[in-house]
């Protein structure tokens, strides 16, 4: 992204006060207890077992570890997860803000 889309980013959000995952295509993640998680903003389903749910998103991906994981729903850009979540990591693409 170049040094001016940044800057024009940053303007949009101060002067719009938008949040930063609308603006930013970043994911929001909804975790209700250990038992249930909402993800918006993912880009795909990249492995999905009972034990480990894997989502692409628009930079990096975002795994998640637990116990009898199991889709409850799923759109084009929203997940519901449900089970016993032990475990959730970001992982970036190691580009700089």
């Amino acid at each position: 992204m170049s040094r001016i889309s940044r800057k024009l980013q940053k303007w949009t959000q101060e002067m719009l006060d938008l949040p930063q995952d609308l603006l930013f295509d970043l994911p929001r993640l909804t975790l209700i207890g250990n038992k249930e998680l909402h993800i918006e903003n993912h880009r795909g389903v990249r492995h999905f077992s009972e034990e480990r749910l894997v989502l692409s998103l628009t930079q990096g991906s975002l795994e998640i570890s637990g116990t009898g994981l199991a889709i409850q729903a799923i759109q084009s850009h929203e997940v519901t997860i449900i089970g016993i979540i032990h475990h959730i990591q970001y992982i970036g693409t190691g580009e700089k803000p």
